[in-house]
């Protein structure tokens, strides 16, 4: 019987030469294969820089290339867009658009400035940084005419930078006005008191914490906020008429924050007439060829910031990953 087991017993396996361990083959293609995996993400990464310098280099020739742009003589219109919220670190931030118009302005082919506004409002004091601009930089350049133009919105922030023009320019079925300024929250204090939650604040200053959503409002803090935005809106007032005086129709309505048509603008003296930017550099300027002086250094700064934590998240993985 043993003889019998001895005879079907499986042949052990054949050791390599010197001693080896039978599993080296598949141990060395392993550590092959992790390497090829190394060196294939570091040669990405490096790759991805490259791309990051290469776009660092156009993004910051970009506004070289507006304010040096010349047509050999030849008039443009020098274009600059206002879009979206009007805030610090948006795409019409008062310094973005401010280095757009400077651009614009001081380059030697401008025959005439459009500012294209699309805008539903922000911050005034962005608003009014671009606003002011405007007006400076027109007793700098008297010869050199600016045009607002209206696309689908020019609301509150956006129409305070648009008074700063020689002229308006809308479509019919643009939406133009609401002078005024607002301020808004919430109010949770009958949500704290069914949950049962208790309110702790402290301050050194009686109404360090005004406005404060988890408390009752304060007939005093109210009254202070409501005159603090009636100086705002007085200012807002004011700035429309220093750039609109001898055209607006002064009624109580204009400044009440309502929002008009652009062919009701035209009729309430909002607007100067209807046409767009095109319209505008051929008709009015004559000038038809349009060059973008926009700055854009802001959109590229978003993108890279991003673009770079991607690229730090893969460097990490490459090195901490076993493969």
């Amino acid at each position: 019987m043993s003889n019998d087991q001895e005879s079907i017993r499986p042949p052990e396996p054949a050791r390599a030469p010197g001693n080896v361990p039978p599993n080296f083959a598949e141990r060395f293609a392993w550590e092959a294969l992790r390497e090829q995996r190394l060196a294939r993400r570091w040669g990405i990464f490096f790759k991805c820089v490259f791309l990051l310098y290469l776009f660092g280099i156009l993004a910051a020739s970009m506004p070289k290339l507006g304010a040096n742009f010349s047509m050999g003589g030849k008039k443009i219109t020098a274009l600059v867009d206002v879009q979206g919220v009007i805030a610090d670190g948006s795409e019409a931030s008062a310094d973005t658009v401010v280095t757009g118009l400077r651009a614009a302005f001081e380059n030697g082919s401008t025959a005439g400035v459009i500012v294209r506004i699309n805008s539903p409002g922000g911050s005034p004091v962005q608003a009014g940084y671009i606003n002011d601009e405007i007006f400076r930089l027109k007793r700098k350049h008297p010869g050199i005419p600016v045009y607002a133009v209206i696309q689908d919105i020019c609301a509150s922030g956006g129409y305070y930078v648009a008074t700063a023009a020689d002229e308006i320019y809308a479509d019919k079925a643009s939406l133009v006005g609401s002078i005024g300024v607002r301020m808004d929250g919430f109010g949770f204090v009958g949500a704290i008191d069914k949950l049962g939650i208790e309110r702790r604040l402290l301050t050194a200053g009686e109404h360090k914490g005004f406005l404060d959503p988890f408390l009752p409002q304060d007939a005093q803090e109210v009254a202070h906020v409501k005159k603090m935005l009636g100086e705002i809106h007085q200012q807002f007032v004011d700035t429309v008429l220093k750039g609109r005086r001898d055209r607006i129709k002064n009624t109580p309505e204009l400044f009440s924050g309502l929002v008009w048509t652009g062919e009701r603008g035209l009729e309430l003296g909002l607007v100067d007439a209807l046409g767009s930017a095109s319209y505008v550099a051929r008709e009015v300027i004559g000038a038809e060829d349009i060059v973008d002086f926009t700055s854009h250094a802001d959109v590229f700064e978003k993108v890279s910031r991003r673009f770079g934590a991607r690229l730090m998240a893969s460097l990490r993985s490459a090195i901490s990953s076993p493969w």
